[in-house]
């Protein structure tokens, strides 16, 4: 399974990894990895509406970044090198109250210094909520 990974990872591995934090907050979890995708779930829930009710632009761009650079820290050697969100920007196409929205993450570009990642959210039905394209830079831990 592991064709862009650093290494095989499991699902409860990479939930580990978003238990914390603003991702734990907001119960974004990793619900499936492929050889060369992740892809991540949010409820939506009072934690992620805005004041009308919808699902918040800025909750869909933290679940992108999410998903986004915690895979591209799951490409690199984590004892070495660290993935940081460098630009992000997203497209809310649909709004939407209820429900699970979901976070397909797939790569663009992987290079040794930056990742470019696509990120499809889509609701229950598979429609699509809001795309995202984001840059990751690789950095050497010191």
């Amino acid at each position: 399974m592991s064709k862009i990974w650093f290494k095989t990872y499991t699902l409860e591995e990479i939930n580990h990894i978003f238990r914390k934090y603003m991702t734990g907050f907001l119960e974004i979890k990793a619900t499936n990895i492929t050889e060369d995708s992740l892809i991540a779930a949010m409820p939506i829930s009072d934690r992620v509406r805005q004041p009308f009710g919808i699902l918040h632009g800025g909750a869909s761009v933290v679940l992108a970044e999410s998903v986004g650079s915690v895979a591209s820290n799951l490409i690199v050697d984590s004892n070495a090198y660290a993935g940081v969100g460098m630009e992000i920007n997203a497209n809310h196409l649909k709004s939407i109250s209820a429900g699970i929205v979901y976070a397909h993450c797939s790569p663009l570009h992987i290079g040794k210094k930056s990742h470019v990642w696509d990120i499809k959210i889509k609701d229950d039905s598979d429609a699509l909520v809001c795309v995202s394209r984001l840059t990751v830079a690789i950095v050497e831990k010191k």
